[in-house]
């Protein structure tokens, strides 16, 4: 077996993230293969050729995010949690930003940290990126949601045995499709990484997965790189990220290794001396409560016994935002205006809200969105944060509605919806689907 590089561990929110370091360049480079063990990966003279290629002129820094490989398995994955993870990474190693190289699901786990912690991503490289895989009115050119579901069940009956994996590996990366050192390493790399059934949920999170809404609100430099099998997805994740370039290379898999144009193209974009401006907007989550009838209640309790109340279940909501990582922004009345930097995070504080309520003779409703907002000292402004107002307003007493964007990213999360339908929301142009979280 081939010599691999020692394995790190950074740990946050309780998880255990598996990474490497290669190399000393000035630069600093952390890539996200997908679906990888990280002794697994160095097994492979390509993957070992194009991780070489990058760590002669950077830092590069491997992550295994959780849920795979040599990283701590937790009973959910989402998108927020590998964006955790990255950041976990970042944080143990003491830098301050980085360049950061994602393919497919990691790519896009990339998008997201670029878009919430600009200050962190010095450029982003995505490698045969995807928004959605499903077929829409919106979105032509994926697949059939029918089809790809036969994908999730077929992964959960048939990972890890040698005929699927190799009939994978061959659809994958036809150019290696008569290598038998390739076929091998593909089957064992299936097995070290995942379970048939962490395999199956994976891709669930593939298939659940809308990121389109997010690609605007990144503006940190982004350079798209694919073959031209992934053109129309690639295109379509370019045109949406504020001046991108996008490049094609030769090539007909999905491999990042399959020659050195990809590394070459990640290595010139990375040399760039692009002036470092962090940007005046972010991706945010935003959470609104507001108590339903509290003018009612007050009057039955009077006033000093409904100022008791109050200040119990306002403590008691900072409470619990400080908890899940997020922070109180303003109070109008008897609501909260908070921001989260995860969907994920924001849903599951704001369960504990409405939960906690009717002990204090109380009915809470929330609304969780998730956009591109405005930094105006220490206020979030724009669009996004009317429109998390209006989702909280259209909520039932004890109800948690989000945004349709909110429930396309937690996808992996264990998190179900009720679908309450399109709304109208006031001094919102177009309609908005809603979604109950479901208990």
């Amino acid at each position: 077996m081939l010599d691999v590089p020692d394995v790190r561990y950074a740990r946050g929110g309780g998880v255990a993230v598996a990474y490497q370091v290669i190399g000393s360049g000035p630069r600093e480079l952390v890539f996200v293969p997908f679906l990888s063990n990280l002794m697994w990966l160095w097994q492979l003279p390509a993957l070992r050729r194009f991780l070489e290629r990058l760590a002669a002129e950077t830092r590069l820094t491997l992550v295994n995010p959780r849920g795979m490989g040599l990283s701590d398995r937790p009973r959910s994955v989402s998108l927020e949690g590998w964006m955790d993870d990255i950041k976990a990474v970042l944080d143990q190693e003491e830098l301050e930003h980085a360049s950061v190289l994602g393919t497919r699901d990691s790519a896009n786990a990339a998008i997201l940290l670029a878009a919430t912690y600009p200050e962190r991503v010095e450029r982003l490289i995505l490698h045969a990126p995807f928004a959605r895989l499903v077929r829409g009115a919106d979105y032509e050119f994926g697949e059939a949601d029918e089809w790809l579901r036969a994908g999730v069940r077929e992964r959960r009956d048939r990972w890890g045995d040698r005929e699927f994996g190799i009939e994978l590996a061959k659809r994958i990366n036809p150019q290696w499709a008569d290598d038998d050192h390739y076929l091998e390493w593909f089957v064992w790399n299936q097995r070290f990484t995942v379970s048939p059934a962490a395999a199956a949920e994976f891709y669930r999170m593939q298939v659940d997965t809308d990121i389109t809404d997010v690609l605007g609100s990144v503006r940190v430099p982004t350079l798209v790189v694919h073959a031209p099998e992934q053109r129309v997805d690639a295109t379509y994740v370019a045109e949406r990220i504020s001046s991108a370039q996008r490049v094609e290379v030769a090539g007909v898999g999905m491999s990042p290794a399959e020659d050195d144009a990809i590394a070459d193209a990640t290595l010139g974009f990375v040399r760039g001396e692009a002036p470092r401006r962090i940007p005046d907007s972010v991706l945010a989550t935003l959470l609104f409560t507001d108590l339903v009838g509290s003018t009612h209640r007050a009057a039955e309790l009077g006033d000093r016994a409904w100022r008791d109340v109050l200040e119990r279940h306002h403590a008691a909501v900072r409470r619990e935002v400080a908890r899940f990582r997020g922070a109180v922004i303003d109070t109008a009345g008897d609501g909260f205006f908070c921001r989260f930097d995860g969907p994920a995070r924001a849903i599951a504080c704001a369960r504990e809200i409405v939960a906690a309520a009717p002990e204090l003779g109380l009915a809470v409703r929330a609304g969780v969105h998730t956009g591109e907002c405005e930094l105006a000292l220490e206020k979030l402004v724009g669009l996004s944060v009317v429109i998390g107002a209006r989702v909280a307003g259209e909520a039932a007493a004890g109800e948690v509605l989000v945004s349709r964007t909110v429930k396309d990213l937690v996808a992996g999360s264990g998190l179900a919806f009720e679908d309450r339908g399109e709304r109208e929301l006031k001094g919102v142009p177009g309609s908005w689907r809603l979604y109950a979280v479901a208990a």
